[in-house]
């Protein structure tokens, strides 16, 4: 059920090697909660903890900011998974999802630069809901499967369209470094079931080229979740990426791609957005953000036991 008046959003936050779970409130601070593996190793009471949090004593502009997924997340994503899209690529309706992998270390928070590789003449766009695990899922219906989502997040699973088109098994394609914008993670219950309907945008210097709804989905949150938990756990930091409404660009006439100078964002109505300059390949680097200092730190999560160093 919904918690009215909330709005209980997380990023993650750089820590030396470390990533840290902060919650993000509406004016933009950020206070921290706990190291991201301590964090989904028990989700019910961070959450809790996160809840009793009165606000942030730093900006977001202010952390490096990276997803709010553990390192041993497991990122999986489905292909072809909206009725508009099979048809503009010109392919049947599948009768299973087919998933394909992505590794964490292609994730990148909001407003990190993105680098167009080698040998490719700009990166696709593509807006996708994005369902991050809450509990562990093994062989469990769609509704236990909905039900088991922590939070969504809105994901431009950012494509090399070249080296994806190589091979039938696109896995080059599509972990480009720093191809993988990630953005807050919404808990659950202020989304809602996706099949109502969300509203996906994606927009390139200003001008919009997607734009779509997740009832269009052919293999629904809770369908996806179910069916990969017939042969594997899920486990509760786990990110499935829903796949990609119409309009993407090398289906264009001609193909249209992002290069260096271009921005592209992405939002998803009740989730929020994610947005990144595209740079050519010697151009990119790591946004300049201050890190975020335990001060933060609500005195009711108890002492910081894992951090050493600076204050």
């Amino acid at each position: 059920m919904k918690r009215e008046g909330t709005d209980v959003r997380f990023v993650g936050i750089r820590h030396g090697a470390e990533t840290v779970i902060g919650r993000l409130f509406v004016d933009n601070t950020v206070a921290e909660v706990a190291e991201a593996a301590e964090f989904y190793a028990d989700l019910p009471d961070w959450l809790r903890q996160a809840a009793s949090l009165p606000g942030g004593r730093c900006y977001r502009t202010e952390i490096d900011e990276v997803p709010a997924v553990p390192a041993s997340a497991r990122v999986l994503c489905v292909g072809l998974n909206y009725r508009l899209h099979a048809e503009e690529a010109g392919l049947p309706i599948p009768e299973h999802p087919a998933f394909f992998g992505r590794w964490t270390v292609s994730l990148v928070a909001d407003g990190a630069p993105v680098a167009v590789p080698s040998n490719e003449p700009g990166l696709d766009w593509e807006v996708e809901l994005a369902a991050v695990v809450g509990r562990p899922l093994s062989g469990v219906c769609p509704d236990e499967a909905l039900a088991g989502v922590f939070g969504y997040a809105a994901f431009n699973d950012l494509s090399a369209r070249r080296h994806q088109m190589h091979s039938p098994l696109w896995t080059l394609g599509k972990n480009a470094d720093g191809s993988g914008p990630f953005s807050a993670v919404v808990t659950a219950d202020e989304v809602g079931d996706p099949r109502v309907g969300l509203r996906l945008l994606t927009r390139v210097n200003g001008e919009t080229v997607q734009d779509a709804s997740t009832a269009d989905m052919i293999f629904p949150v809770g369908e996806l979740l179910a069916y990969l938990s017939e042969v594997m756990t899920l486990h509760p930091g786990d990110v499935i990426a829903t796949g990609t409404p119409h309009g993407v660009g090398f289906k264009r006439t001609p193909p249209r791609y992002l290069r260096g100078g271009d921005t592209v964002g992405v939002e998803i109505e009740r989730i929020g957005s994610v947005s990144n300059h595209i740079v050519p390949t010697a151009a990119a680097a790591s946004p300049d953000r201050r890190t975020l200092r335990v001060r933060d730190r609500h005195p009711a999560a108890g002492p910081l036991t894992w951090l050493t160093g600076g204050a």
